[in-house]
């Protein structure tokens, strides 16, 4: 039987104990968007001891860094994202990207109380960020998040529409991107949307002209993806500081750079 290299990070990560989330694309997947994803992306919590554990699974996926980051608590708690690209034959070519705080979600010790654990195998367990975090952390600036925000919403409500509890509704009147939706919840759930309202103005749209409606849905993406940027932007000049020392800290093995030639 042909390896699944994905199957095969995540249960190396189990294995190991590693206290982490998944996130991103293949965390998409499992929550019902299509998405094909061959890059791992999970938060992680910034301990000693489970540091040391994922180092030793990213030992036995033999797991080089890529990038200048080091992997250092110290960047990941800033904000950054550390790489690593696996050579293990059962997942060669996975990338590994790791990261322990992200923009406008709560911090780990929140996201793994409110986690969604899933059996892949026998044995085999992974831990999701839920799908409300998974939603608040997908709010970038690039381009594909959104399409897929508004997919994970949809097919969340497709899922429990038919007896959904007053979290779920809460949940698609402060996430939904669909407006087709928004007016059938606004129809439905009248008071709820008017309570949800307060902190979403656009919902007081959704019984009113469509166009309002979806120019205020753009309008929000736009304001979140200005958002993004600027919380990006010190953590980009940082890594292409380091991008630049890394250019310009001369190779031991060319001898002294510094002599005069």
């Amino acid at each position: 039987m042909t390896p699944n290299p994905i199957l095969k990070v995540l249960s190396t990560l189990t294995a190991h104990r590693v206290q982490y989330l998944l996130m991103g694309g293949q965390a998409c997947v499992f929550y019902g968007a299509a998405e094909f994803s061959r890059d791992t992306d999970i938060v992680v919590l910034t301990t000693v001891e489970n540091l040391r554990r994922l180092t030793a699974a990213l030992t036995d996926l033999k797991a080089e860094r890529i990038g200048v980051l080091p992997f250092d608590p110290e960047f990941l708690d800033r904000g950054h994202a550390v790489h690593f690209r696996c050579h293990h034959p059962d997942a060669s070519g996975m990338r590994i990207d790791v990261m322990s705080v992200l923009h406008g979600v709560a911090p780990f010790s929140a996201l793994w109380q409110g986690r969604t654990s899933l059996e892949l195998e026998e044995g085999v367990w992974i831990e999701l960020l839920a799908l409300p975090d998974l939603v608040q952390a997908k709010k970038t600036q690039r381009d594909k998040d959104w399409p897929m925000i508004r997919r994970l919403v949809e097919a969340n409500f497709r899922q429990h529409a038919e007896n959904p509890s007053d979290e779920q509704v809460a949940f698609w009147l402060r996430e939904c991107r669909t407006p087709a939706i928004l007016r059938e919840l606004a129809r439905q759930y009248p008071r709820a949307t008017a309570d949800a309202a307060d902190s979403r103005p656009l919902l007081a749209l959704a019984r009113g002209d469509p166009s309002a409606l979806t120019a205020a849905l753009d309008e929000e993406e736009r304001q979140a993806r200005a958002a993004d940027s600027q919380y990006w932007a010190p953590l980009r000049a940082e890594l292409e500081q380091l991008r630049f020392q890394a250019r310009t800290v001369p190779d031991p093995r060319d001898g002294d750079s510094s002599e005069s030639p």
